[in-house]
């Protein structure tokens, strides 16, 4: 890849894209672990609840409002698409190795470019 200066330039600009992604990913991942974990709190305080059996769905939503914000911001979450922002770099990696393949070469989930031995027709 080294006498290949467009390559090398593709190269730099894939591996610079993709660490750029990384910091974003890295906080959209926290927030999503964090919701998360309030979520699955709250509805295990809503779930032993006693009085949850005894009213209705709405009342007991009502009574455990922390298990409700946080579903509801979690599910507002998933509305805005934090699962494709969680994941952003191995989509470009996957989308990259899928037009590399065509040009019988490959990419890792950081950028670098893998070159493969090319194919002997006989």
């Amino acid at each position: 890849c080294t006498s290949f200066p467009d390559l090398k330039a593709f190269e730099r600009r894939l591996t610079e894209y993709i660490a750029c992604l990384q910091p974003a990913t890295g906080r959209w991942r926290m927030i999503l672990i964090v919701v998360s974990v309030c979520t699955a709190t709250g509805a295990w305080n809503w779930l032993i609840d006693p009085e949850t059996q005894k009213v209705s769905f709405f009342t007991s939503l009502w009574n455990h409002p922390f298990f409700t914000i946080s579903c509801i911001t979690l599910i507002g979450l998933f509305f805005a698409g934090i699962h494709k922002r969680v994941v952003a770099p191995s989509i470009i990696a996957a989308r990259c190795r899928t037009v590399l393949a065509e040009y019988n070469m490959s990419c890792d989930d950081t950028g670098k470019l893998i070159l493969k031995p090319r194919p002997h027709v006989q």
